[in-house]
């Protein structure tokens, strides 16, 4: 994997080090015409040769370079204001897909495949997308009882913000509880409190406070719930 490695080494430092946001605002402007796509281009090969330091592997390097240019040179085309974000992780995606390509075909490693139908590895999967949106939906029905957007249409937030707090949130008490560390579930619990409860003092909302005691709660209890779960299968 050390060959590996150093090609998602390159990779990294050449996409989010060396590429400044003068270059990428001459990229968006100019698209295949700006100079700054082409150096770009050079530095990830310049990169490339010296973390890889052997010639015999140029026909990977040659490859991802390349790869490297299509992919940007198609996000340039099609990229608007609108879909840069969506871009942005398609672009960063078919990065990795290319180095990923590229490895297995140019080198004599294998991918050992049957690691995905191990059901422990299956078990993981399902436990942590069911933490992600699944959770979330469930949450809502439960809140369905109560109006709460009357509760919280005087409490601007970031749009979704909530639902990607309470995700990161649910999946880090898995990961913890996973690896026996209990205490780090007691601590994220801790820092949320305190992050909380300036709003809520100054809000001196009574039905908002409960509102938002409640989902805690009930976040971290799924999460737990599904550690367990997990834990006690794998056992």
């Amino acid at each position: 994997m050390t060959l590996f490695l150093k090609l998602l080494l390159a990779h990294i430092i050449g996409d989010f080090f060396l590429q400044t946001k003068a270059s990428v605002r001459q990229n968006e402007t100019k698209k295949l015409r700006s100079p700054q796509l082409y150096l770009h281009i050079a530095i990830h090969f310049v990169l490339l040769f010296i973390l890889v330091w052997d010639l015999s592997y140029w026909p990977l390097i040659v490859f991802i370079g390349t790869s490297h240019f299509i992919i940007d040179a198609i996000k340039l085309s099609i990229q608007t204001e609108k879909n840069k974000r969506l871009i942005f992780v398609l672009d960063q995606i078919f990065h990795l897909l290319s180095i990923v390509f590229a490895y297995y075909f140019f080198t004599d490693a294998t991918i050992d495949l049957d690691v995905l139908s191990q059901p422990d590895t299956l078990l993981l999967i399902v436990c942590l997308i069911f933490l992600t949106r699944p959770a979330s939906i469930i949450m809502k029905i439960i809140f369905s009882k109560w109006d709460i957007e009357a509760l919280t249409k005087d409490n601007a937030s970031l749009k979704d913000a909530g639902s990607y707090i309470g995700i990161l949130e649910r999946i880090l008490v898995f990961i913890f509880i996973v690896v026996g560390h209990w205490e780090a579930v007691g601590f994220l619990i801790t820092a949320k409190s305190v992050f909380r409860f300036g709003d809520l003092k100054e809000s001196k909302h009574r039905k908002l406070t409960e509102y938002i005691l409640i989902g805690t709660l009930i976040s971290f209890g799924i999460a737990i719930i599904v550690a367990l779960l997990f834990t006690y299968f794998v056992a």
